[in-house]
């Protein structure tokens, strides 16, 4: 009996196809990343933790990021399930913190890792070819670049400026925003960020400004979120 041979073709161009069209997808998320981007604190109140969201979205939030590192699996899980209802709401990104697995589990827009969380293309293998993968890069140029060489969608740099939430953490400086400029990717700042200094960052080059306090600890939420998110025009 002939065997019949099967062309590289028959196996390789579904297979680009599905990365071209993945790909497309992620640069439209990742474009729509701009002005803030709004980390959640560590909140065990899920109710309290969705109103103060839903008045950062109201605010001007392009995106959420769910980061709680006090939550045990089961109150993360219902806490982002609840903010991913409000992203869809809100029509704002909703990216999850360190863990790819409960990004997919609540149809989360994406993930972001750090320095020890396995690695962007690590983090690929479980989100796909659809979803966004940030990187935080610190200080350093060279993580970033490769990181995008990695499939990273977005760098995030910081510390800019003294954090309560990271007192220890390197310091970036502005100048690295305009090297960054090359990569082609969004860039992030993050570290101390409020309304006061953003505008300084947003004028060197940053595509977005994760911040925490300065927005969720705020009297009006709404209003906190809407100056950071001016300073990007």
């Amino acid at each position: 009996m002939r065997l019949r041979r099967t062309t590289p073709s028959a196996i390789t161009l579904p297979m680009l196809k599905a990365a071209t069209d993945g790909g497309q997808k992620r640069r439209d998320l990742a474009g729509r990343l701009t002005g803030l981007y709004a980390i959640t604190p560590d909140l065990a109140d899920t109710d309290d933790l969705v109103a103060r969201v839903e008045a950062a979205a109201i605010g001007g939030a392009s995106a959420i990021q769910y980061r709680n590192k006090i939550a045990d699996a089961a109150l993360r899980l219902r806490q982002a399930e609840a903010l991913a209802r409000v992203a869809k709401t809100h029509r704002v990104l909703l990216v999850i913190n360190d863990d790819p697995a409960l990004c997919v589990a609540v149809g989360a827009d994406g993930v972001h890792v750090g320095r020890e969380d396995g690695g962007v293309e690590a983090a690929r293998r479980v989100v796909g070819l659809e979803r966004i993968v940030g990187a935080s890069c610190y200080d350093n140029f060279a993580l970033a670049e490769s990181a995008v060489a990695a499939g990273a969608d977005y760098v995030a740099f910081g510390s800019f400026f003294p954090s309560t939430v990271k007192p220890d953490a390197c310091r970036a400086d502005p100048s690295l925003l305009r090297r960054a400029a090359t990569l082609g990717v969004p860039v992030v700042v993050i570290g101390g960020i409020d309304a006061s200094n953003v505008g300084e960052l947003a004028r060197a080059g940053a595509t977005a400004a994760a911040v925490i306090s300065a927005v969720f600890d705020a009297p009006d939420v709404t209003a906190a979120a809407g100056a950071i998110a001016a300073a990007f025009g």
